[in-house]
Formats: C-alpha cells, sequence, structure tokens
C-alpha cells in the first residue's frame, strides 16, 4: 500500500484518497454510491447533453453531494483539445474556438490534437474574479488580443465540469459570471474599453446546504435542473454506505477495479445516447403540453419550457429511443420546475405532486395519448421488472454482491 498524503484524508476522510505515486485521486465510483438514483439521473442528463447548462443539488451536509460529483469524471468519455491552447478549445468545433485558434482552423494550420480526461475543476470559495474570469493586461491586449488574457478558472473548465460547493455562499458578482458563461458557453473579460473572450463551455454544477442560506431568485432561476437529496433513513442503506467506504479505503485500487465493469457501462451509455440524442424528436402535442402546463403553473420566461424539451429528448436516448413519451417529459419537470420562481418571486416553486398533476392536465387538454402506465411518484426513477432502475445502475442487492 502506498503512502498516503495525511492532510488531504484530514479534509476527505469519507470519500476520496489521494496517492503519492499518482497523479490523480482514487475517488468512490460513481456506480458504487448507494442510493441517490434522482440525483445520479439529474447529473448524467446533463453529461449525456451539456447544452442544458447545469444542475443545482441541495441537501444538507454529509448526503453524498460531493460525492457523487466528484465520481462523475471516471465514466465521461475523453475530450479532444487543440494541444497547446490554454482555453481548452476544440479542434472539430469552430464555435468552440478561441480567436487565436480560429485564425488557424481558417488558414489550415497544422493543429496537434490529443485526447485528455475530463476534470473535476473546482471554484475555491474565496476565489477573487480574475481568478474566475482571467486577468487582462490592457496594454497587451491592444497588442496582442486574445494573447494578453491570463486563463482563469473558466478556461480551464472548457470542455470539462465545473464544480462549485456552498454555491449559496458565493458573492453575487462571481455567481453572475459563471451563470453567464454556462448560459452563453463563452467567458468575456472587460477593462478599460478592452475585450477579450474565449469559449467556457462546461458540465456546471453547484451544490448548497439550505440551512446556510438560500439563493437569490434572480441566480436560483439561472439553473436549470435542481435536485433535493435528503438524508438516507433506511438502517440498511446506512449500513451498506458505511461498508462501501471502509473497503475503499482499505484498498482504494481494488475497490474501483471491482466497480469498473459498471462503470464502463456507464460510460458506454453515455457515449451512445449522445450519438442518439441527434436523432431524438419531441412531438408537438407534447411540446403544447409542456408550454400549457409552464403557462399554468405561472414560471417565469421561457427558459423552462426550453429545458423540459432539451431534458425530456435527452432521457429519452439515455433509454435508447428516438421519441420522446409522456414519462420523459413528467421527470424532466420536476427536474426543470421545483426550484422555479413564478410571478416574478411573489409565488413559492411548485411542489413534485403540484408538478404532475398540472402537467397532466395538460398533456390531457392537449390531446396527448394517456395510454403509458405511470408510477405515482412520478419524478422518481422507475423501477422496472427485476428491481432494476429505469437507467440501469442495477438494484441494491446486486450492487452489493458486486462490491462485497
Amino acid at each position: 500500500m502506498p503512502e498516503i498524503d495525511s492532510a488531504y484524508i484530514a479534509m476527505h476522510p469519507q470519500n476520496t484518497l489521494e496517492l503519492s505515486h499518482m497523479s490523480k485521486r482514487v475517488v468512490l465510483p460513481f456506480s458504487s454510491i448507494v442510493d441517490l438514483d434522482k440525483l445520479k439521473l439529474a447529473i448524467l442528463i446533463n453529461a449525456i447533453n451539456p447544452k442544458i447548462g447545469g444542475l443545482l443539488i441541495r441537501g444538507s451536509k454529509g448526503s453524498g453531494k460531493t460525492t457523487l460529483v466528484r465520481s462523475l469524471a471516471a465514466i465521461l468519455p475523453e475530450i479532444k483539445v487543440i494541444k497547446d491552447c490554454p482555453f481548452n478549445c476544440s479542434p472539430n468545433d469552430p464555435s468552440n474556438m478561441c480567436p487565436s485558434c480560429t485564425d488557424r482552423y481558417t488558414n489550415k494550420e497544422d493543429i496537434q490534437v490529443e485526447e485528455r480526461t475530463m476534470q473535476v475543476v473546482d471554484l475555491p470559495l474565496g476565489a477573487t474574479e480574475d481568478r474566475v474570469i482571467g486577468s487582462l493586461d490592457v496594454e497587451k491586449a491592444i497588442k496582442k488580443g486574445i494573447q494578453a488574457l491570463e486563463p482563469g478558472i473558466l478556461a480551464q473548465a472548457n470542455q470539462n465540469i465545473l464544480y462549485v460547493d456552498e454555491i449559496n455562499l458565493l458573492p453575487d458578482h462571481i455567481a453572475d459570471d459563471l451563470l453567464d458563461a454556462a448560459a452563453t458557453g463563452w467567458n468575456v473579460v472587460e477593462r478599460e474599453g478592452i475585450s477579450v473572450s474565449h469559449p467556457s463551455r462546461f458540465i456546471f454544477i453547484g451544490t448548497m446546504n439550505p440551512e446556510e442560506g438560500e439563493l437569490r431568485p434572480q441566480l436560483l432561476d439561472r439553473f436549470p435542473l435542481s435536485v433535493t437529496v435528503a438524508t438516507i433513513m433506511s438502517v440498511e442503506d446506512r449500513m451498506e454506505v458505511v461498508k462501501r467506504n471502509l473497503e475503499f479505503e482499505a484498498n482504494p485500487e481494488a475497490f474501483v477495479a471491482k466497480s469498473q465493469p459498471m462503470q464502463d457501462e456507464l460510460k458506454n451509455r453515455i457515449i451512445e445516447a449522445r450519438e442518439l440524442l441527434l436523432k431524438t424528436t419531441l412531438p408537438d402535442s407534447l411540446l403544447k403540453a409542456i408550454a400549457k402546463a409552464c403557462i399554468d403553473l405561472k414560471v417565469d420566461g421561457v427558459r423552462p419550457d426550453i429545458v423540459i424539451s432539451k431534458a425530456s429528448q435527452t432521457l429519452a436516448a439515455f433509454e435508447k429511443r428516438t421519441q420522446v413519451t409522456l414519462s420523459d417529459v413528467l421527470v424532466a419537470s420536476d427536474f426543470a420546475l421545483s426550484h422555479r420562481t413564478r410571478e416574478g418571486g411573489f409565488l413559492e416553486p411548485a411542489t413534485t405532486d403540484e408538478i404532475r398533476n398540472v402537467m397532466l392536465t395538460a398533456m390531457k387538454e392537449m390531446g396527448v395519448p394517456m395510454d403509458e402506465k405511470l408510477d405515482d411518484k412520478s419524478a422518481e426513477p422507475e423501477k422496472k421488472k427485476g428491481g432494476r432502475s429505469f437507467f440501469r445502475f442495477g438494484d441494491r442487492r446486486a450492487n452489493n454482491k458486486r462490491n462485497s
């Protein structure tokens, strides 16, 4: 057993160990985390379709939020980047290139490409605005443009995962910078009338403990999806959490190796779903029902309609289907509407039951066929025959056997 970094263990005793002979952390595998199926699904929706824009995770301390986020990178496909670019520009997508790379691409210059493992880029709670968006030398910018920008966290996050813990404690101006970049896919730095920009497309995940304060409504509404995580109250599940953590800490590499088949299955499903998503369609009858439900729920703006549509299509692709169903819309609606401001903030966000009932009513009014068998808990991942969850993580007993 290699020597362990004791400082790191002191900070993260429950979920990760950093081995001194390795360049990356050995993290508790995504597929081995007990329960949290609804949160896993919301995270995977963003992994398949980063254009959705991100996820807000709310829950008390010790509920597994951070553990699950850090485990995501291991099941994501590798990314291709332009080797010598500090902004992780894509070599195949001109819309995800900085001005310098765009010129090289347009002039058909030789561009070296390399594959990299996706990273979880952390934003420290005390980070300054220059550390986040980058610092700009105005005099140098006049002569050299984008090359005068000292890249910040938003540059590192391009094509990666940007994780912000305790986002409710961030200064408002920094939270605005993050959400603007998440919404547009670009980071714009302006100083003294000089403006430079670079692509910044990332999977944006924020976590918070509501006991420490809420997000202001304007920021809360900018998150496309949200999930509230409850503390595990099952004795069996809590015992399983302890067993897996003890086994992982005793021999992290062996534990990860044992979980690799399930990790590979998830990675392959993400790759397949990304390809199928391009062929997935949303019937007009369901789109009408989405619009009608959002009007009836009095949510602010049209952003919720767009998010529900994207998330529904992504759910269908993950289930290896090319057409969205009623069930996809119900699950996506709960993810997208349970945190939304209504009537300019004068109404509390709708409850899960209210969202479901209004959406079903709208579907009936729009003539959507109601022949699907729906679980009473529409927003919960449906359990299919054999106890396997509808995104096929395997039931707990099966997981226990694999990880014992």
